[in-house]
């Protein structure tokens, strides 16, 4: 059960109050203490993109992979939210870019597939995730890119920021069917154009 000072805490993340959090861990709470649905804080500070709460977690050592009932934690959620400020401040505090989402997919996976371009890049340049890690459903993050989006600009870059970044373009899906020949069932001509530009195949 939570104790008082873990209740205070918890409550402080939820709505970003980073002195509050401060005080609740002077009176003895847990940096990783988690609610009634089994949330921790630092997700709770997440959520509401309170990065300077988040960081007064992180400052007290709160365990940055720790994933809620969901299997979402800060990183995952914030690839799939777009949310670069808590992407960096879990990153620069060692955060497991290995760590999967419930769809089995890393953090890049869901960044490529919404279209965050700036979490892509920072993704690629700044950690170790697996540019060609293939979630669950048999996707890569450039096949959601792809698959899952109208391949306007913002997926136009994403695709280019991959492909520089060493993704393989010829990494098929579940049933084998290659990124450029997605590409063009979709009449996603500049993705079309970039693939082909690297050789992909069909």
């Amino acid at each position: 059960m939570p104790t008082d000072a873990d209740q205070r805490l918890l409550a402080a993340a939820a709505v970003g109050d980073a002195s509050a959090i401060a005080r609740a861990l002077a009176d003895g709470a847990d940096p990783d203490a988690r609610d009634g649905e089994g949330t921790p804080a630092t997700m709770l500070a997440t959520r509401g993109g309170h990065v300077e709460a988040l960081r007064a977690l992180i400052e007290a050592e709160a365990d940055v992979d720790a994933q809620d009932a969901t299997l979402d934690n800060p990183m995952l959620y914030a690839g799939r939210e777009g949310l670069l400020d808590i992407l960096r401040a879990v990153a620069e505090a060692g955060a497991d870019p290995t760590i999967t989402n419930r769809y089995g997919g890393v953090a890049l996976i869901p960044a490529s597939e919404r279209g965050h371009v700036e979490v892509v890049r920072y993704l690629l340049d700044e950690t170790d995730i697996d540019v060609d890690h293939v979630n669950r459903l048999g996707w890569t993050a450039l096949l959601e890119a792809i698959l899952l989006s109208d391949g306007g600009p913002r997926h136009q870059a994403i695709v280019e920021l991959l492909i520089e970044n060493g993704a393989d373009v010829d990494l098929a899906d579940g049933e084998g069917v290659r990124p450029l020949a997605h590409a063009r069932a979709r009449d996603q001509s500049g993705i079309v154009a970039l693939l082909e530009a690297a050789d992909a195949r069909d």
